[in-house]
């Protein structure tokens, strides 16, 4: 995690705190005085005299933790980011099918091959209005800040009762609410959930126009039955590839 210090009902950044053991002094205290024992001498052995200390300064601060990841996964409540982050990481978050399920976000590494991995971090509580606090609100939305892409999750299957272009936009509203630069950052759109689609591939095939229309990478894959995940994680590998090449 890195650490954001500020001063309270300022906006300004004061330090981020990235590498471990890193240090800042935020406010420096005041100097103590010398006691009677500094005056003491061989002639003068309970000397009543002090030495007063100088006037401390005091401030308060907000310490905000944030997560670091290469990667996070937007998308409404119950789209399967929780799922997504369990098979293709370590990470092994709190998984049920009802809204928040996820309280925290969770952050998982994905190993690619022998040489390249990733974090990636599951972001709950996006739902509409949640740059204002509705659902879990900014508190998680804050974590977004650091990553380099969005994977933008779409629940396709038939038994879901949103519309999964619908919630993109609202998701994107959001994002844009928050932050212009957050929702400008790399995305690639995912349809999640495609082995409860059946021979109807309706929705599908409106999600995978969406990502025509907004020019974005898409895949399509069943988080729960591991289908077309290696696909959307040598696409995410290689994003983060190309855009460390534009880096240097």
């Amino acid at each position: 995690m890195g650490t954001i210090v500020r001063e309270e009902d300022k906006e300004e950044i004061l330090c981020d705190l990235l590498q471990p053991n890193e240090k800042f002094l935020a406010v420096k205290g005041g100097k103590g005085g010398r006691g009677n024992a500094s005056f003491a001498s061989s002639t003068h052995q309970a000397p009543r005299r002090c030495e007063e200390g100088e006037d401390e300064k005091e401030k308060n601060f907000i310490l905000e933790l944030k997560l670091i990841a290469d990667v996070g996964i937007i998308g409404f409540p119950n789209v399967g980011k929780s799922t997504l982050i369990s098979k293709i990481s370590a990470a092994r978050p709190v998984i049920a099918d009802y809204p928040f399920t996820t309280l925290v976000p969770n952050l998982g590494v994905v190993d690619v091959d022998e040489f390249k991995s990733f974090v990636i971090a599951d972001i709950p509580g996006l739902i509409e209005g949640a740059h204002v606090g509705h659902g879990l609100g900014i508190k998680f939305l804050k974590h977004v800040e650091r990553t380099k892409i969005l994977v933008h999750l779409v629940d396709v299957s038939l038994y879901s009762e949103r519309e999964p272009v619908e919630d993109f936009y609202t998701v994107m509203k959001e994002l844009e609410a928050f932050s212009s630069q957050i929702a400008a950052r790399c995305q690639i759109l995912t349809a999640n959930k495609i082995d409860l689609l059946g021979e109807k591939q309706e929705r599908l095939n409106e999600v995978k126009k969406l990502a025509q229309k907004k020019g974005l990478p898409f895949f399509a894959i069943s988080a729960l039955k591991e289908k077309g995940l290696q696909e959307l994680v040598y696409a995410i590998s290689e994003t983060l590839y190309l855009l460390e090449e534009k880096k240097d």
